[in-house]
């Protein structure tokens, strides 16, 4: 195979000239660029107080932690659960024609329906989350502290929880 040839295929010959597609992708960068006070300094550089341990590599093997499947899971419920909800209040809407009476019946299917399932989820999830995702302890209030700025607990889901999101009357609330 001659030279030529060879660079043909390879590409191994002089540099090109950018595309269009690259030319434009280099003007909107250069646009975003414009604004920003870090255009033209070094970034700067993040410390690594940590290593990685032998054991963070055996527990990275396991999959994600327990706690995390198990939100995974109360999450898939909770949407489970709002999916029947909602198909069970507009077959309601449409049935029942006196307010009152519609009224009434929402809040005993509201009061029988049954969340075992993932309030025993969330009853685990609050019991061991802490130890599991290994949270500090403030020593001001002896109990853990806050994640994100929250509480870790997660309120069991009851009747009050479905009229919150489903109002006997007016329009359907979305889950927040």
């Amino acid at each position: 195979m001659d030279r030529r040839e060879r660079e043909r295929i390879m590409g191994e010959h002089q540099p090109r000239g950018p595309s269009e597609r690259e030319r434009r992708e280099a003007e909107r960068l250069a646009e975003d660029l414009a604004g920003s006070p870090l255009a033209g300094r070094p970034l700067p550089s993040r410390l690594r107080n940590f290593w990685p341990s032998v054991e963070g590599y055996a527990r990275s093997i396991a999959g994600p932690p327990a706690y995390a499947q198990r939100l995974r899971q109360i999450e898939d419920e909770i949407d489970a659960h709002v999916e029947r909800l909602e198909v069970a209040w507009l077959e309601l809407s449409r049935e029942a024609v006196d307010v009152d009476e519609r009224e009434r019946r929402w809040r005993r299917l509201a009061r029988r329906w049954s969340f075992d399932a993932v309030n025993d989820l969330i009853d685990r999830h609050n019991r061991w989350y802490p130890v599991e995702a290994r949270l500090a302890m403030s020593p001001r209030t002896g109990d853990f502290v806050p994640v994100g700025g929250r509480p870790y607990r997660i309120e069991p889901l009851d009747a009050e929880w479905v009229l919150a999101r489903f109002p006997p009357r007016g329009r359907r609330r979305p889950a927040a």
